[in-house]
């Protein structure tokens, strides 16, 4: 037994070097301090990647336009996310949309301008590009830390990327239209959007300090996040403060509300709160769960009353103020302001069909009926269409839980970029399905945000973790970072990615076997569109 007992122990010592750990955390007094303009921040280090959590950007009162923070003395700790902007309370959730998702839902304050920064060096004089992260959530949701996808720091590690996400204001605090009642609320709004324009002028100013290229830097998002990016295109204020754009489940935004309507909200709102439009400053002072429930009354007073009228009804959404933006998307004069930013466009396979319980476990019986009752004498060409476009479908319920609403409006954007004389335009369609939980999520809207982010280790909930999923993963988060610096997402391990045209249709559709197809679902486009 002794000498068993000695052979053991030997062996140990002799693997010891093989397998010896090195300190995961690195946080101290002197660790990862890094200048601002407004003073001195102190991160920490974590398996090699410097991290910063929740720097001020900017600051501002209420419905105002942002500032630059107050500076500060000594060294700022920055180790912590920031605060959430205030929104509706979560007081009860679907259980299995939240296994997948895993929110952080964070503690809310409205004085929430930060952002968080990764990093593999900071003041190397290195030019890393620099990729500026908009979350979901609309314009009236979510924050930069609600989903463990949106971690920087494996993206930054694969790529020597500079990673950096945002907050800022939402809902009624960042897009309620005060312009009617003085100068002092033009920008009110879209302050939300203020913020996001003070965030990539903090990064010009600041990044190079944190081992990034303030020349390139690339802004991606996915949903309202992608509305974000494609918001920050039209507007010229934010012209230079970034290179390069991608949208990700996010072309839902083609047009501006007019402030017609939009000025209508106010004017509701303080009718709600019996204020008068002299005692408009009254609303600064409100607590935000009274001025947010009556906003919301207002919004669903003044809709019903637009489309009474046969017009669009209103929420917080970006807002055509002269201001920010000066005109409308389709107008030429728009498209010319981001006609020389290369973009990266597209959508899930699913989006957000999954959530529908009623599209599961269907017989053919049913889908067939389904289909006749939506698209007709179409209903068989509708089901040839699908199939052209996804050979694999054999599971009655694939014929009906296609998204049919992101994916045309990625398109439109994309033919509407993708013009002569402009930067390209390249298209991709994530359609590989997760395993988890009997195969429900699918291609499901967010899906994709882990590969892109090469996190799947943190969202294994959602993707299984599997080998699939990682191999896949490498790939997507090797074309996101290669877009990011040079404007090309061509990457090893993917086919040849050719430029989007409306001609060509070149589409990479993302699964376990990558392929670029031209027009891969055109007539399944056709029919759903004419229904």
């Amino acid at each position: 037994m002794k000498k068993i007992t000695t052979f053991w122990t030997l062996l140990a010592i002799l693997l010891l070097p093989i397998f010896s750990f090195s300190q995961s955390i690195i946080a101290g007094n002197d660790i990862a301090i890094a200048n601002t303009e407004s003073g001195k921040v102190k991160g920490y280090i974590h398996d090699g990647i410097f991290t910063y959590k929740g720097i001020p950007y900017a600051k501002a009162g209420r419905f105002m336009a942002p500032e630059k923070p107050n500076p500060w003395q000594g060294v700022r700790s920055s180790m912590t996310y920031g605060p959430v902007c205030p929104t509706d309370p979560t007081t009860t959730v679907n259980d299995e949309s939240e296994f997948s998702f895993e929110h952080d839902w964070g503690y809310q304050n409205e004085h929430c301008q930060s952002l968080n920064i990764w990093t593999q060096k900071i003041n190397d004089g290195k030019k890393r590009p620099v990729m500026v992260w908009l979350h979901g959530g609309g314009f009236t949701a979510g924050s930069s830390i609600e989903l463990p996808s949106y971690d920087g720091e494996s993206l930054s590690r694969k790529g020597d990327v500079v990673v950096v996400s945002v907050n800022h204001r939402l809902n009624v605090l960042g897009f309620l239209d005060l312009s009617a009642y003085g100068d002092k609320y033009k920008g009110s709004a879209n302050a939300g959007l203020l913020d996001l324009v003070a965030a990539l002028q903090w990064v010009k100013s600041n990044i190079a300090e944190f081992g990034g290229d303030p020349g390139n830097v690339t802004i991606f998002g996915q949903s309202g996040g992608g509305g974000k990016v494609t918001c920050l295109m039209n507007a010229p204020s934010a012209k230079g403060l970034f290179q390069k754009a991608i949208v990700q489940s996010g072309s839902y935004i083609t047009r501006f509300d007019e402030k017609s309507s939009t000025q209508k909200v106010a004017a509701a709102l303080l009718e709600e709160l019996h204020l008068q439009p002299t005692q408009v400053d009254s609303l600064q002072k409100i607590p935000y769960d009274v001025l947010n429930e009556a906003s919301k009354k207002a919004l669903r007073k003044v809709s019903a009353e637009l489309r009474k009228e046969g017009k669009p009804g209103v929420g917080w959404d970006p807002v055509l103020d002269g201001d920010f933006f000066p005109y409308q998307m389709t107008d030429p004069a728009a498209m010319e302001i981001s006609k020389n930013i290369p973009l990266l466009v597209g959508t899930t396979k699913n989006e957000f069909t999954p959530f529908n319980p009623g599209t599961r476990n269907r017989t053919m019986e049913q889908v067939n009926a389904d289909l006749k009752k939506r698209y007709g004498d179409k209903a068989d060409a509708y089901m040839e269409a699908v199939k052209k476009a996804y050979p694999n479908t054999t599971d009655p319920s694939g014929y009906i839980d296609i998204d049919l609403n992101f994916r045309p409006l990625a398109i439109k954007q994309a033919n509407q970029k993708a013009v002569s004389g402009a930067a390209p335009v390249y298209m991709y369609l994530f359609t590989w399905q997760s395993p988890v939980n009997d195969g429900i999520y699918k291609a499901m809207h967010c899906m994709d945000i882990a590969f892109e982010f090469n996190n799947i280790a943190r969202c294994q909930e959602m993707t299984g973790g599997g080998k699939e999923a990682y191999t896949l993963a490498d790939k997507m988060s090797g074309a996101w970072i290669n877009f990011a610096k040079t404007g090309n997402p061509n990457a090893p391990g993917l086919p040849h990615w050719p430029a989007y045209t409306s001609e060509n249709g070149a589409t990479m559709v993302f699964d376990v076997k990558c392929e670029v197809k031209n027009h891969p679902d055109e007539d399944l486009q056709k029919i759903a569109s004419a229904h």
